[in-house]
């Protein structure tokens, strides 16, 4: 996130000219980025249709590469039915592979991101945020700041140990955010969830399809647009599109930017 060059795909239209900035906003030399299109199929946002809220239904079902703050900065408010994201957990994690992730060691993004998202979310609507349990009074400040209230805590069994020190670290975890006073869901689902073993092929963090089905499907409904602002390799966004829902990705890194929009275009799982 915070870096002197921001990419933004897709959200101002083929070929848009914008200039380049450093951390502050303000223009730095070099020029201005060429964006593009991701080539996806944009689709229409059932919710937006005959509605006075505002609507993305042009930015339905694409991926952007960028900073997420300073893109959903760019985004309306009250756009998107529901968030669901795994970002870095602030532990500088490396895979047994030697396989890093973005400002995984660097929290200055965590407050500003998530009153962006926030501000983006319909009210009387949830987010799922998996995060650290380490750093979990940094996340918990960050929601709390930005206006969240904390109303459910998701466990995900593993069958394998992440890491070994005190103890088998066995599980993931994430909260359920509200914004507002959304309705429960008809058929509230448990709190503990079983997570698959991915093997982690496209991404360090990869998060099964499994585990993400049933909170789309709970929190969310069809036609709904899904919004994960770090989206890695794009599993939330394959598991809405499974749902019926529509999607807008964000990611930063170029590398798992290009095999999420891969895996979207090529209906993989």
């Amino acid at each position: 996130m915070y870096q002197n060059r921001t990419t933004l795909i897709g959200f101002l239209g083929k070929d848009a000219e914008v200039p380049t900035t450093d951390n502050g906003g303000e223009p730095q030399g070099g020029g201005a980025l060429r964006l593009r299109e991701t080539g996806l199929t944009r689709g229409d946002c059932s919710p937006c249709l005959g509605s006075s809220a505002p609507c993305l239904a042009s930015l339905c079902d694409t991926i952007a590469l960028g900073d997420c703050v300073e893109l959903m900065r760019q985004m309306p408010g009250a756009s998107v039915d529901f968030i669901l994201t795994d970002p870095p957990y602030l532990v500088n994690y490396r895979s047994r592979d030697g396989r890093a992730i973005k400002n995984d060691a660097d929290g200055r993004w965590l407050k500003p991101a998530f009153a962006e998202a926030h501000r983006m979310l319909r009210p009387n609507r949830f987010c799922v945020c998996f995060y650290g349990w380490s750093k979990a009074d940094q996340f918990i400040a960050a929601w709390r700041a930005a206006g969240f209230r904390l109303v459910g805590h998701l466990v995900f069994r593993k069958c394998y140990a992440s890491t070994v020190r005190f103890l088998r670290y066995q599980h993931e975890q994430a909260y359920l955010l509200a914004k507002g006073e959304p309705p429960r869901p008809e058929r509230p689902i448990s709190d503990v969830l079983e997570m698959r073993y991915t093997g982690n092929h496209i991404h360090p963090t990869q998060k099964p399809i499994s585990a993400l089905l049933p909170l789309i499907e709970s929190f969310s409904r069809e036609g709904d647009l899904v919004l994960d602002p770090f989206c890695g390799s794009g599993s939330t966004l394959v598991a809405a599109r499974h749902l019926h829902r529509h999607f807008i990705g964000i990611e930063l890194d170029p590398t798992y930017h290009a095999l999420a929009t891969h895996r979207i275009q090529v209906g993989a799982a």
